[in-house]
C-alpha cells in the first residue's frame, strides 16, 4: 500500500574543490588576454566585478588552464575532476545520514559542465561499490534549475518506492567550459559568476526507519515557459560549450514567478505568506533582486543566496542544494514551517518544491 507521508530529507553533502582563486586575481589572470582583443579593457573588468563575487573554487590550479585549449582536453579533465569530487561529495552526504553506499536504491545524476558515456553515476557504482541494481538517472541540460529538478524527480521516485532510499548528486565544473577566446558579454558574465562544485542530497521514503529526518518534500511543481529557448544555455562549439544567457532571465522572473508561486501554493491552501525558508538559487545579482521583489520577500528571506553568490559564485545545479544544506546547517528550520526551493534554468523553465519541517 501506497505511504501517504511525503519523501524526506535526510542529510545535504557540499563540497568545493580545493583550489581557491579571489576574483580580482582572476580578472588579473584574464586581463593580458582580453587586453589584446578588446580595446575597453575597464567595461570587461566592470561586467565581471559587477555580479558581486568575491572569488571561487577552482577545478584544477589557475596556471592549468592555459593548456587546455580542446574540447576533449576540457572534457578529460571534467571527466577526471567530477568523478573525483562526486565520490567526495557523496561520502560526506552519506556519512552524515549515518548510511553507507549499498544503502541507495536510486542514484539521480546532474551536470551541464561535461559528457560522458557511460555518466559519472555509472562510474561510482564502481568506484564506491554501490548495489547492483541500484536505478540510475543521469540528467543533462537542465542547467541551474537541475538541482530543484533533482530533488523533486527524486521525491517522486520515493513515492512510488517508500520504503527505498534516493541520493540526488550534482556535480558542476564550470571554469572548465570557460571559452576565452569570446569576448561577448554573455561570457565575460559567465566567466566572472560561474564557480565549480558538487552538493548530494540523501532522501529517503516515507517506510525507512531512521533516526536521522529533515523536511519532507511535500509536493513540486514544474514550469516551462514556450519559445524561450535562447534565454539560457549552450551553443556546442568546435571548442566545447558556449554560453547563452538572454539579459531578459530578470524580466521573466519579474513576469511569470508570482503567479507560479501564488498559483502553487495555492494548491495547498498557502500564501507567500506562510513560508518561512526561501530556497533560491544564486542565479546572479539582477536574479537575486527579481525573486526579491517579483515576490515582495521580507528583508533577509534570499541572506543565505546572497552570500553563497559572494563567497562561491554560482554552481549552477549545486548551487540551490548548498543554500539548502546552509539552511539545515544552521538549525533555524522548527517542527510546521514550510520552505520553498526555487530555481529557473534553460527551456526556459523554473522548478518549485515546497518542504515542510
Amino acid at each position: 500500500m501506497k505511504s501517504a507521508l511525503p519523501p524526506s530529507v535526510v542529510a545535504v553533502g557540499r563540497v568545493l574543490p580545493p583550489h581557491f582563486v579571489p576574483q580580482e586575481q582572476l580578472i588579473a589572470a584574464l586581463r593580458e588576454l582580453w587586453a589584446t582583443r578588446h580595446f575597453n579593457l575597464e567595461r570587461l573588468e566592470e561586467l565581471h566585478r559587477n555580479v558581486r563575487v568575491g572569488g571561487r573554487h577552482l577545478a584544477l590550479p589557475l596556471d592549468v588552464y592555459p593548456s587546455l585549449v580542446t574540447f576533449q582536453q576540457r572534457n578529460d579533465a571534467w571527466l577526471e575532476s567530477a568523478q573525483a569530487l562526486g565520490e567526495q561529495v557523496t561520502r560526506t552526504a552519506l556519512d552524515a545520514a549515518g548510511l553507507g553506499p549499498g544503502d541507495v536504491e536510486h542514484l539521480f545524476f546532474a551536470t551541464v559542465t561535461g559528457i560522458a558515456t557511460p555518466s559519472i553515476d555509472a562510474r561510482l557504482v564502481n568506484r564506491m561499490g554501490m548495489r547492483t541494481d541500484v536505478r540510475r538517472t543521469p540528467i543533462f541540460g537542465l542547467g541551474c534549475v537541475a538541482g530543484a529538478a533533482g530533488l523533486a524527480r527524486a521525491a517522486d521516485a520515493l513515492r512510488a518506492f517508500p520504503s527505498h532510499r534516493a541520493l540526488l548528486l550534482c556535480v558542476e565544473l564550470c571554469s572548465l567550459t570557460l571559452q576565452r577566446e569570446d569576448l561577448s558579454i554573455p561570457n565575460i558574465i559567465a566567466s566572472g559568476l560561474f564557480g565549480d562544485g558538487a552538493a548530494a542530497v540523501v532522501l529517503e521514503g516515507a517506510e525507512v526507519a531512521h533516526t536521522v529526518r529533515g523536511p519532507r518534500v511535500v509536493a513540486s511543481r514544474s514550469v516551462f515557459y514556450p519559445d524561450t529557448e535562447r534565454i539560457m544555455g549552450w551553443d556546442v562549439v568546435d571548442t566545447g560549450f558556449k554560453v547563452v544567457l538572454d539579459a531578459r532571465v530578470p524580466q521573466l522572473v519579474r513576469e511569470h514567478l508570482p503567479g507560479n508561486v501564488d498559483a502553487f501554493l495555492a494548491e495547498h491552501r498557502l500564501t507567500r505568506r506562510d513560508i518561512r525558508h526561501w530556497v533560491a538559487h544564486t542565479g546572479g545579482p539582477r536574479v537575486l533582486e527579481a525573486f526579491q521583489e517579483a515576490l515582495a520577500l521580507p528583508e533577509g528571506a534570499l541572506a543565505r543566496s546572497w552570500d553563497s553568490l559572494r563567497h562561491v559564485g554560482n554552481l549552477s545545479s549545486a548551487s540551490v542544494l548548498f543554500v539548502l544544506g546552509e539552511l539545515l546547517e544552521a538549525g533555524e528550520a522548527r517542527e510546521g514551517d514550510f520552505g520553498l526551493v526555487l530555481a529557473m534554468g534553460p527551456g526556459f523553465c523554473a522548478e518549485l518544491v515546497l518542504l515542510r519541517w
